[in-house]
């Protein structure tokens, strides 16, 4: 505890790091507020009873990621999913696309008019997916202003309000502390939190298992995030020794340092393209509510077989290519010859190509399947008769938004306190974020 008070005492110290952290809250502030919002023309009483759901939607995901503006019809209640739907695009087409791939090259001017397609983007994005939400989420009896107009003035402040929100999250980027989607997003999961532990309680105080019960799913969920934690830290390191140069007077190099390969270099991104792909089927019933097909209804149920073997094995596949995209052992082994730089053991060039690559191979799919086990826990979670709202915090993408975005924002407060000769954040180690990699790819998705 004394260690814990003389932490916070020293953050608190740190002027920069101190408004840094106070305009993050405030920014975080806001948006819950606009989360609560209801959007003009609405009747809210009206639109609770035609929005009852049974927890098992895939829709009650993206309301958990939106914390709650969804369901509620709020002016935020896309949030940054448009963003991130972008910016996936965005990062596709820098692989396929040879104009992208040049942007991607040129450096800041090319990041710059990379951020401004991206915006560009999410605007016409949002502008879909606000009238396709408008007229499938909001019932005809909540509505207090007649079509089309009601559905013009919607989609604008929808659009208005996604375009504000990835402000928001921006601002945080440049002025506060973290990374300011991945923060949103985070800010939205954990406000639902206290909904499902309230409604798991009174589950099992109700007579289903009672306190022990309870006691017996917290410490399940303790275990759940300390083997997160384990997956997303987890590396690979690999020893590389650099060979000894004489520099005027003085002898340099001849020390051994280490690759870290990240077990889950992929990150959250493996997730979030698998539930893009599966937000299709519930997209077909939703717009055509006559199809019998008893495949895509339950591709459409997060707690069924089918979903979640579908799930499981987009997941690894997607981890695969990630992977693929973000780690170049190539471009990694030349630039080690070119430092002087060999792994024992291995020549230089073209066979530690191979070395590097087979290492990467076997540490993915491992990686992979533990990501795939972590996505389908809620809905095991919910076969044991875990309320719904709860067993989202067994696993998923919100679980690893949650521990990977905590790490980062720690990794930058230590980063912080280290520089001005504070003590870390613990006692012993650091606190290890994710790769470059895997963080940039959650900045512009999360995640």
């Amino acid at each position: 505890m004394n260690k814990l008070i003389t932490t916070l005492t020293n953050i608190w110290k740190i002027e920069e790091l101190r408004k840094r952290i106070l305009y993050t809250f405030l920014l975080l502030f806001i948006y819950r507020v606009g989360c609560h919002v209801v959007l003009p023309g609405v009747n809210p009483a009206q639109l609770m009873i035609g929005s009852g759901r049974d927890g098992t939607d895939i829709l009650d995901i993206i309301n958990m990621f939106a914390g709650g503006a969804f369901s509620s019809a709020a002016i935020f209640a896309l949030g940054v999913m448009p963003y991130i739907s972008a910016s996936i695009v965005v990062q596709l087409l820098g692989i396929a696309v040879p104009s992208f791939q040049k942007m991607q090259k040129e450096g800041e001017s090319g990041r710059k008019k990379l951020t401004q397609i991206t915006r560009y983007l999410t605007v016409a994005i949002t502008v879909v997916q606000a009238i396709a939400y408008v007229r499938t989420q909001i019932t005809p009896d909540a509505k207090l202003i007649a079509d089309p107009m009601f559905t013009i003035l919607a989609a604008i402040v929808l659009t208005a309000g996604t375009l504000f929100v990835m402000w928001l999250g921006e601002r945080i980027t440049d002025k506060g502390i973290g990374n300011g989607i991945s923060l949103i997003i985070m800010s939205g999961i954990i406000a639902q939190l206290p909904a499902g532990i309230s409604a798991e309680t009174v589950s099992r105080m109700g007579g289903q298992g009672g306190p022990i019960a309870l006691l017996v799913e917290f410490v399940a969920l303790l275990f759940v995030v300390i083997f997160t934690i384990l997956v997303v830290q987890g590396v690979r390191k690999i020893p590389v020794q650099y060979a000894k140069k004489i520099v005027g007077n003085k002898q340099v190099g001849g020390v051994r340092q280490y690759i870290p390969l990240k077990v889950n270099a992929a990150g959250v991104m493996p997730i979030i393209f698998a539930q893009a792909i599966m937000f299709l089927p519930m997209s077909l019933i939703q717009f055509f509510p006559d199809i019998q097909s008893e495949f895509l209804r339950s591709l459409s149920n997060y707690t069924s077989f089918t979903y979640n073997m579908v799930f499981a094995i987009l997941i690894i596949a997607f981890t695969f290519f990630y992977t693929a995209i973000m780690v170049n052992p190539q471009q990694m082994s030349e630039d080690m010859k070119k430092n002087g730089g060999f792994i024992p053991g291995i020549k230089p060039g073209h066979d530690t190509n191979l070395f590097i690559d087979n290492v990467i191979s076997h540490i993915t799919f491992p990686g992979a399947v533990f990501v795939a086990i972590i996505a389908i826990l809620p809905a095991i979670a919910a076969l044991f008769g875990v309320n719904n709202q709860f067993a989202h915090f067994f696993g998923g993408t919100s679980l690893l938004i949650l521990v990977g975005v905590v790490l980062d924002t720690l990794q930058q407060i230590e980063s912080h306190l280290l520089m001005r000769h504070y003590d870390g954040l613990m006692k012993t180690g650091r606190v290890k974020g994710r790769s470059a990699a895997a963080v940039e790819g959650v900045d512009q998705s999360a995640l």
